[in-house]
Formats: C-alpha cells, sequence, structure tokens
C-alpha cells in the first residue's frame, strides 16, 4: 500500500509536550504539511500540553480515542513517537486499538513508523512480539532471581534492568539511533546503551 492517501481519508493529528512552558506549535505544523503532502483532510487535532505521555488518559488523547470509535478518523499522524506514548506497552495498546478499528498510524520523525505500509505493519508487529516476550522473559529471570536470593538470606533490592537486545539491534541496522529505540522499548538511554555495548554491538565512546 502506498504512503499517499486520497482526499477522502480523514486524519487525526496528536500533539502532546510534557510541561505547560513548552509548545506545541511546531508539532501541529508539521502535522498539517504531511497531512496535507498525503492528500489528507484533517478533521481533528488533538493537543495534550503539560501532561506526560506515561499518563494512558489524557484529555486531548481521550477525545481522539472516542473520535476513532466513532469512525470520523481514517489516519492518526504524530511528529514523534514518544508525543503519543513514552512506553512500548502504552504505545502498542494504542496501535492495536488503531488497527481494530482500521485506522492507520505514522510518525512523521520515526522512518519506517507508518502502518500505512506493508513494512511500517512489519515493524509494529516485530516490536510487539518482541515486547510480550522481554515481559515474560523479564517476570521467569526477575522471580528466579528473587528465589535465589531468598534462599540463600539476601535482601531483595532493585533488580537489574533487563534488556532483550534483539530488536533493538534489528533496529540499529536500520538506522535508528539509541535515543529513538529507548523510546520504542520503554527503556533509558544510559541502560540501552551500557547493554548494547556490553553486548559488543555499540563502540565506545
Amino acid at each position: 500500500m502506498a504512503t499517499e492517501k486520497s482526499s477522502e481519508m480523514r486524519a487525526a493529528l496528536y500533539a502532546r509536550v510534557s510541561t505547560a512552558d513548552q509548545s506545541t506549535d511546531v508539532q501541529v505544523e508539521v502535522l498539517r504539511a504531511e497531512a496535507d503532502r498525503r492528500g489528507l483532510i484533517v478533521v481533528g487535532e488533538y493537543v495534550d500540553e503539560g501532561i506526560s505521555g506515561v499518563k494512558t488518559s489524557r484529555p486531548a488523547l481521550d477525545r481522539m480515542l472516542a473520535d476513532i470509535d466513532a469512525r470520523k478518523v481514517d489516519v492518526v499522524l504524530v511528529y514523534k513517537l514518544d508525543r503519543l506514548g513514552r512506553t512500548l506497552s502504552g504505545l502498542l495498546n494504542l496501535l492495536d486499538g488503531f488497527t481494530s478499528a482500521g485506522v492507520g498510524f505514522a510518525s512523521v520523525n520515526d522512518p519506517g513508523i507508518d502502518t500505512t505500509t506493508v513494512t511500517g505493519r512489519l515493524l509494529t508487529q516485530v516490536l510487539a512480539c518482541f515486547s510480550s516476550y522481554e515481559r515474560d522473559l523479564i517476570k521467569l529471570r526477575t522471580q528466579a532471581g528473587r528465589d535465589r536470593a531468598r534462599s540463600n538470606g539476601v535482601h531483595c533490592g532493585r533488580p537489574k534492568v533487563e534488556v532483550d537486545l534483539r530488536p533493538a539491534v534489528a533496529m540499529l541496522q536500520q538506522g535508528y539511533g539509541v535515543k529513538a529505540i529507548a523510546t520504542a522499548l520503554g527503556v533509558s538511554r544510559t541502560t540501552l546503551r551500557r547493554r548494547l555495548r556490553e553486548a559488543g554491538h555499540l563502540a565506545d565512546g
């Protein structure tokens, strides 16, 4: 499927900033230009200001989801993936909802994140599979570690953050930066960079 859309396709533009002293003006202008480039009709601009992307319920986001449920939207555009959400699980839940409603999704500044294309849908599915696998693996390793510690009479403190590097390496090979990968996987850049260096996938410096 081509990324260019017909003029009958209706777009929702979503923008967000975390603090009240930031502005969404640049995001909205870029999204309007992208909608125009794709030949989309903008039916709504949904802006959350001063709200963390970790929150799953936000005023503008909730309104957009309600309009999606009402079949008023065909495509959702965002400036960057982390504007929609800051955790991989939260993002995938939203994308699953878009897919179920037959709504496409594209991030202007995240190459390949575009479910209106075959490649974009594949990348989203890969991230979803790794997310599910990673959650199960972390739970098993964490529980096993706690069990061993308790059996040795050791108090269980904060566990080391486990990161499944396979999706990270795949995204590195596609040209993504550490910051974008960390956002997609829901881990800190420092942790991801350290794990990649330990595994020999990232040079020091």
